[in-house]
């Protein structure tokens, strides 16, 4: 379905704060998000204010530099071969894919940030390897 502002919150509610309690438990944390209309409206800043949640916004044309793109390239690989025949079985082909990421996964990944910003302020904003 399309993303708009309800589902987003959804996502988030169901699925981002449980993967964020898990991995940073009471620790604080920044979430990172870009300007798509459905992260930008009113409603969807309300939440994470309601949540206490800071946010880091980025420019939606920027590069690529979010960790959670490469997660999504991890998870498309293992699924390569996959061929689910409704989306039933989809959705629980990504779900039972997800689950396999482990937290050190993540935690790599965002360890590698200050790289990614060199690379971007070496290369002037320009595509890199990331």
């Amino acid at each position: 379905s399309k993303v708009n502002a309800a589902v987003y919150q959804d996502v988030l509610e169901h699925f981002t704060l449980p993967a964020a309690d898990q991995l940073y438990g009471d620790a604080d944390f920044i979430f990172q998000q870009d300007l798509a209309p459905a992260d930008s409206v009113k409603a969807t800043s309300t939440w994470f204010k309601d949540h206490g949640i800071p946010v880091l916004n980025w420019p939606a044309n920027s590069p690529d530099l979010n960790p959670i793109e490469n997660l999504c390239g991890i998870v498309k690989r293992k699924m390569r071969y996959a061929r689910p025949n409704n989306a039933e079985e989809l959705k629980a082909t990504i779900r039972a894919t997800w689950a396999l990421i482990t937290p050190e996964q993540c935690h790599r990944l965002i360890n590698s940030m200050p790289r990614r910003i060199a690379a971007v302020i070496q290369a002037k904003g320009a595509p890199t390897k990331y």
